[in-house]
């Protein structure tokens, strides 16, 4: 069996050879998180660090260049598996249709646990049945690709964070066209990003706004690339009653030098007013939009994401928002608008077993400006983070017991301020007294966890359940809490692919 395995994997870039343009691995997609343990194991090289979603090929292609001398047996089975569920025997044009139908239940609605008791309004539990359907469809035709992923999922109409108001059990997990060449691809559509170290959102770019159809571009090769996205955010509404327009353009170079460093430099701006539109200088990803916002009105913000790889793969990420260094006047005591993250991962002995350490924090008026229409929000969702004023310890193991089985356990310490990225921005007068971080009182969340995903043919078995022992609950001083929180879930998916017409 094992002899099988490794012959497989040797076999694979005959296959890969023929790739061209090539669908994205969701965020949620249940391979993920094998993919992450694979990478944190040193098992795999990650294809494009600080930067996710992955594409199918870049997957494949980094199973295949895998060295598995002194690989378990189970691993080596997750490794096979993954493979199977991508590999293409054909290059010419062709479709693939996957569907799937699946139950869960759960004592909350809202996607991350997390965020029980945070946010305005908070979080609450909720317990309740649910049932998801979908359809995945993607076409790829040389250096082409589309994709209509449409999905009905029950928990929507019970997740605070969904923003539909008819038909609100149905939403497209991605949908887009993308083409794709050697040094460049153009992309539009709906498809969750992360830009930052993986499996922890994104300061300013993540998977937290809900279905967002936007434009990138991306330039360079696979060392070096000028990056870009851009998108329109929900219209609002002025004191005269006329509809302001609002935008968010964030730009970036990434660098992966040969090596074991990967850097990347950006920066972005929200744009909004009545009747304004994307202007080209908005969109040039050759200029800095920092240097160019005298020029309009728009908020800006800079940031650097970096990691080092290694047995022990060192990460973080850094926003600056608006950091007053003179203080001549009342206008300059603004408090400092940040946010941040640092960490570390790696294996324990064999890559059977993984770890990850990191602490992120985010400042009490990050993403709030003193003009709340060029706040980065999407339909009261962070583009980045859905919470400020807080910082946040987490450890996690994870732990491949046998092959598609992975078990993780966490353990979190939060500690959550009374600032939010929907309240209004502090007036002058309250500058000298408005703290950088924990405003009011500090709401203390522990987080004790054990989660798992098992992969039986074409059905998934996932499960995650915890207990949260909360402090000065609601932000209430002595006021304490247990809660426990969980869920269950089972998806069975199938698939047919063949060749286009």
């Amino acid at each position: 069996m094992r002899a099988f395995l490794v012959a497989v994997l040797a076999a694979a870039p005959v296959a890969l050879a023929a790739q061209e343009a090539s669908p994205y691995v969701p965020l949620n997609h249940w391979a993920m998180p094998y993919v992450e343990h694979l990478i944190s194991a040193g098992v795999i090289v990650d294809p494009t660090p600080l930067t996710r979603p992955l594409r199918q090929t870049a997957v494949l292609q980094a199973l295949a260049a895998a060295d598995t001398t002194g690989v378990s047996a189970g691993v080596l089975a997750t490794m096979h598996r993954l493979i199977e569920e991508w590999r293409l025997e054909e290059r010419r044009p062709h479709y693939r249709v996957e569907l799937s139908l699946g139950a869960a239940a759960a004592n909350f609605a809202f996607r991350d646990p997390l965020d029980l008791d945070r946010g305005l309004p908070p979080r609450e539990l909720d317990s309740h049945g649910f049932g998801n359907g979908g359809a995945d469809v993607q076409l790829r035709f040389g250096p082409l690709v589309a994709v209509t992923h449409p999905v009905v999922d029950t928990r929507l109409t019970y997740d605070p964070d969904w923003y539909a108001t008819t038909d609100n059990a149905t939403r497209f997990a991605e949908a887009y066209v993308s083409g794709q060449w050697r040094w460049a691809e153009v992309f539009f559509g709906i498809l969750d990003r992360n830009w930052g170290p993986s499996g922890i959102q994104g300061v300013l770019l993540s998977a937290n706004p809900y279905s967002m159809d936007h434009w990138a571009l991306a330039l360079g090769t696979q060392g070096i690339q000028l990056q870009s996205v851009a998108t329109q955010l929900d219209t609002r509404t002025n004191s005269t009653g006329a509809p302001v327009n609002r935008y968010i353009v964030l730009n970036r170079l990434w660098m992966r030098p040969r090596g074991r460093w990967a850097l990347a430099l950006w920066d972005a701006g929200v744009i909004s007013g009545v009747g304004r539109q994307l202007e080209p200088w908005l969109l040039n990803p050759a200029s800095i939009t920092y240097f160019r916002a005298s020029s309009a009105t728009i908020n800006t913000f800079v940031g650097v994401d970096v990691e080092r790889r290694g047995a022990t793969t060192l990460f973080g990420q850094v926003m600056l928002d608006d950091i007053q260094v003179s203080r001549n006047d009342a206008t300059d005591l603004e408090p400092a608008s940040f946010a941040l993250t640092v960490g570390a991962k790696g294996k324990v002995r064999s890559a059977a077993v993984t770890w990850t350490a990191y602490y992120t924090q985010a400042a009490n008026v990050a993403y709030r400006t003193p003009e709340s229409a060029e706040s980065p929000l999407y339909f009261g969702l962070g583009t980045g983070r859905n919470f400020a004023d807080y910082d946040q310890a987490t450890l996690k193991l994870s732990v491949l017991a046998r092959p598609s089985l992975l078990l993780e356990s966490e353990v979190t310490a939060l500690r959550q301020g009374e600032g939010d990225p929907r309240l209004p921005y502090p007036v002058v007068s309250e500058y000298p007294t408005t703290p950088v971080l924990f405003q009011g009182v500090v709401e203390r969340i522990v987080r004790l966890a054990l989660g798992g995903s098992w992969q039986v043919g074409g059905l998934s078995i996932t499960g995650n359940g915890g207990v949260h022992f909360v402090h000065n609950v609601a932000h209430a001083t002595g006021a304490s809490k247990t809660a426990w929180i969980g869920s269950i879930g089972l998806t069975y998916r199938f698939h047919r692919q063949h060749l286009l017409p």
